[in-house]
């Protein structure tokens, strides 16, 4: 989603039209949650997607009824399973899409600053079509047409900035008659920033880990106290690469922890692992894992009780690290350590989707 506000922004800034289409319903099994969108140039030129290719097409035909000057509308896709191939949504799902043409006064050189920056952001934008707002902590830009409107927006999209999400809102308390402002529905669009991975032991297989990362939009420091190891050159999709003790580093980086950080610690060395897994299991991660065999696993937490870890503290620790997958060597073990990573912020059962009922994609 970021590259699709970057170039909505180049273009915004070039003079060139474009319209973006943002999905901001979805039920069922869809694709794409809200917040995903994709950009029409008026020369045909796509940049992203708001179903995976099921629907883009449609898209496509709303955005040129859009540059003809129609108004911005809000179209609806999605049949059940068993029909699905005969209207385009193939997941069964159902999404509700946004198509609008990006105006001159949409802030988004603003958003794409602020995403460059690492700065939490969030992009308001009314179903209407009237105007648009910038949302940072205790920042606005732009306007939906009126103070009131934009203070009551800047509040809601602030709260959903802080849980990260997207979706829509709606302010206003009744007709505009009435004597107060009429409802509007609000697509807001929240960008974090990247969630961090943390690799502590820059052996072989922290290589692939922090490159499947850095592709999966990570932000990746990798860190080992043997200069030999971090070698800049071994990691080209991390961050940053470190000499330090992992422990050392940790402790003068434990404000940069939050739920979105994983720690991966595959040093295989106590002196090592033991100081920074300490630290990581009583701090604000929101996944911690350590390397190693079962015999490794079991001297580990015993070495983890000694250094005063609470036993709630240690079930919190993925040890061995990884899901299993049957796989071997540095890329597949990679593979499963970021599959973990990824049920565990998302909730999901890490169980094959053959054996379970409902919905692909949990609502």
């Amino acid at each position: 989603m970021r590259h699709v506000i970057d170039r909505a922004a180049a273009w915004q800034s070039s003079g060139t039209r474009c319209v973006m289409a943002t999905v901001v319903r979805t039920w069922g099994s869809a694709p794409h949650g809200p917040g995903a969108s994709m950009l029409v140039a008026e020369d045909g030129t796509i940049v992203g997607s708001v179903s995976g290719g099921c629907v883009e097409a449609a898209v496509i035909a709303a955005a040129e009824e859009v540059f003809a000057g129609g108004p911005p509308v809000v179209e609806r896709w999605g049949v059940g399973d068993e029909d699905a191939f005969a209207v385009g949504l193939t997941c069964g799902g159902t999404i509700e899409v946004l198509i609008r043409e990006v105006r001159p006064e949409v802030p988004l050189d603003r958003v794409s600053a602020d995403l460059a920056a690492g700065v939490p952001v969030a992009l308001v934008t009314p179903l209407d079509g009237i105007g648009s707002l910038a949302v940072g902590r205790g920042t606005v830009s732009g306007s939906l047409g009126g103070a009131a409107a934009d203070r009551a927006a800047a509040l809601a999209a602030e709260g959903m900035l802080g849980r990260g999400g997207s979706g829509l809102i709606t302010v206003g308390e009744g007709a505009e008659g009435a004597g107060c402002a009429p409802k509007r529905e609000l697509l807001v669009q929240s960008f974090a920033p990247p969630p961090r991975l943390l690799i502590f032991g820059a052996a072989e297989f922290a290589r692939p880990l922090a490159g499947f990362a850095a592709t999966l939009g990570h932000r990746v420091t990798v860190c080992d106290a043997r200069p030999a190891f971090a070698d800049p050159g071994r990691f080209p999709g991390a961050a940053e690469v470190v000499v330090d003790r992992p422990d050392r580093w940790f402790r003068a980086h434990e404000d940069l922890v939050d739920a979105t950080t994983a720690v991966c610690v595959l040093t295989h060395e106590p002196r090592f692992d033991v100081p920074v897994l300490t630290r990581a299991l009583s701090g604000a991660a929101g996944y911690v894992g350590a390397m190693g065999s079962r015999r490794t696993h079991e001297d580990r937490m015993a070495r983890l009780r000694a250094a005063g870890v609470t036993e709630a503290g240690l079930a919190r620790l993925r040890s061995p690290i990884g899901l299993d997958l049957g796989g071997r060597g540095p890329e597949e073990t990679a593979l499963s350590v970021l599959a973990e990573i990824v049920a565990v912020r998302r909730g999901g059962s890490g169980l094959p989707l053959t054996v379970g009922t409902g919905p692909v994609h949990a609502m």
